[in-house]
């Protein structure tokens, strides 16, 4: 059975890279919006955000991938990062393709000493950081996230660019089995720090096989830490071992050391390289015994742990001291606006968030920007950010409606977001009392869909705000209207102004803040109508209805 352990790897680590890689590329929402909690479950950090984000709302059972990954690290060692992380299987790709063009000396790996101040160090920056409310860290680091990022910022344009350049081509010979799709664009410079790690992830993989994983990735060193207790492990057998190397010359973890005959385990990724090649049964993935159990302490690594508890104890509070600073001078990210001479800059109070998150301070704390949403969203009013959230909120999703806006009964975002910082929607009418009883496990997806859809039209995410210096209307005297007519809920509606002309008048206690009217408005750069994100999401009233009166039916004349 040793020898099937790598081909069975290979395939399931395979499917996964697909199957999870085409959540980011499908424009044209061909997956069910129910496979991507399923697809996703198992992702160890979206798992755990999405547990601490659901406590007390009975949904825990759906968000406790990462104890089924902490469960299966103490079976059998690190084997998410060989078969289910995508970043990980990402990398084994790069390693297999760069080894083919690479010398067959130079293709060799060799044992290095563990990186323990850096992949420790890194882990408890990242642990400690979670305590001064920044998840900026894992942000960055989260294996799932780069990988996403990767994805929806880099490999989807190019996707959709060969969808369009095929279905013209396709169209030309008279076949029209594909269909050119929009190439969203965001800011340039959000793309600056996800380019910057493909590339070191695609240098470490290159020169240093899973060096990022046992370096630099706060998951595969925690994962580590757990499998220092695995009942199964892969270790040499000392009496068939001829210390040839073989193994270790195909290690990628660089953790098979042959003159000591021993491997590290903590940075085994449990891909079964070196039981392949071993033609002796010199290394095998064994029970271990209570007698290999027993491992003298180390010392060194208790001191350098209490030490840097300490040290990062020291930043963490001043951290905490920066931040409290800074919420003085800056509330949630706010901008105050600034006023030029003739037209006022159109600079929003807050940023907005999707609906569902609830509030910016929640969103903000639960997205790891692994741009899922962006990569979903129909309309493409989700962007990556710059520092529309702040220096630590870098690369979250912000709605972008100098782009797009948000469809009016779409619910995508909430549907795929895998850590619940975009929440699925809870209705709030008349009934809500028994809707809140249910889990959405528990409806049928077509009452679930009816159920969202039908709260998604009263969430107030942000609410209209016009700047009359900035209309068309007031400065050219020209007619215009395009506000008003693309407002769902009509809270911006035309009054009479000069003659014949109307200007806008809006009405935030029916906005729902879509970001239509902004989207629509013809004035750049400076819109002459914004919307302000609200800082806790509000229930925006009902729109008043027309009423049409009935006129009486004439007879009809035969």
């Amino acid at each position: 059975m040793q020898a099937y352990l790598k081909p069975v790897r290979i395939v399931i680590s395979i499917v996964t890279l697909l199957v999870i890689g085409f959540l980011f590329l499908d424009f044209s929402n061909s997956v069910p919006v129910t496979w991507f909690r399923d697809i996703l479950w198992l992702q160890f950090v979206p798992s755990l955000l999405s547990f601490l984000s659901t406590l007390g709302n009975g949904l825990i059972l759906s968000a406790c991938g990462f104890v089924a990954i902490l469960l299966l690290t103490l079976l059998f060692g690190r084997v998410y990062c060989s078969y289910i992380c995508p970043l990980g299987v990402f990398q084994d790709i790069i390693i297999w393709i760069s080894r083919k063009f690479k010398k067959k000396a130079k293709a060799h790996y060799r044992f290095t000493p563990p990186k323990t101040w850096l992949r420790y160090g890194i882990l408890i920056i990242v642990c400690l950081s979670l305590f001064t409310g920044s998840i900026f860290l894992v942000e960055i680091l989260d294996p799932y996230s780069n990988f996403g990022r990767f994805m929806s910022d880099f490999f989807r344009p190019v996707y959709v660019l060969g969808n369009n350049l095929l279905a013209n081509i396709l169209q030309k010979m008279g076949f029209y089995v594909l269909y050119p799709v929009k190439i969203a664009i965001g800011d340039p410079y959000a793309l600056v720090v996800p380019a910057f790690l493909l590339l070191l992830v695609l240098w470490c993989a290159i020169r240093k096989g899973r060096l990022y994983c046992n370096a630099f990735c706060p998951v595969g060193t925690l994962l580590g830490l757990v499998s220092y207790g695995s009942l199964f492990k892969i270790r040499i057998k000392k009496s068939a071992c001829t210390q040839c190397g073989k193994c270790m010359f195909v290690c990628k973890s660089h953790c098979i050391d042959v003159k000591q005959q021993r491997i590290d385990f903590s940075r085994c990724t449990g891909c079964a390289d070196c039981i392949n090649v071993c033609d002796r049964n010199g290394i095998r993935y064994s029970l271990v015994s209570d007698k290999a159990k027993k491992v003298t302490p180390d010392k060194s690594k208790r001191r350098f742990l209490f030490g840097s508890l300490m040290f990062i104890g020291v930043l963490s509070g001043l951290s905490v001291k920066s931040l409290a600073k800074n919420a003085k001078t800056s509330d949630d990210g706010a901008i105050e606006p600034e006023h030029n001479n003739g037209h006022e800059d159109a600079m929003k109070e807050n940023q907005v968030c999707p609906p569902g998150s609830q509030s910016i301070h929640h969103f903000t704390g639960a997205c790891t920007a692994c741009h899922l949403c962006v990569s979903a969203c129909p309309t493409g009013v989700l962007k990556p950010s710059l520092f529309e959230w702040g220096f630590f909120g870098m690369l979250q999703p912000y709605m972008d409606y100098h782009a797009s806006f948000c469809n009016y009964e779409c619910t995508k975002c909430s549907d795929v977001c895998p850590t619940k910082a975009i929440q699925p929607f809870v209705p709030q009418e008349e009934d809500a009392q028994t809707h809140l009883q249910k889990s959405l496990e528990e409806c049928t997806p077509e009452e679930s869909e009816l159920l969202k859809s039908r709260l998604k039209t009263g969430i107030q995410i942000g609410t209209v705000r016009f700047i009359k210096n900035n209309c068309i209307v007031y400065t050219e005297e020209t007619s215009c209207g395009s506000c008003s007519e693309h407002c769902p809920t009509k809270a911006v509606r035309m009054v009479p102004y000069k003659g014949e002309l109307t200007l806008p008048q809006v009405d935030t206690s029916i906005c729902v803040g879509c970001g239509a009217c902004e989207y629509a408005c013809p004035v750049k750069p400076n819109k002459a109508i914004i919307v302000d994100g609200c800082k806790v999401h509000q229930v925006a009233q009902k729109p008043p209805e027309d009423t049409i009166e009935e006129q009486p039916l004439e007879e009809f004349p035969f």
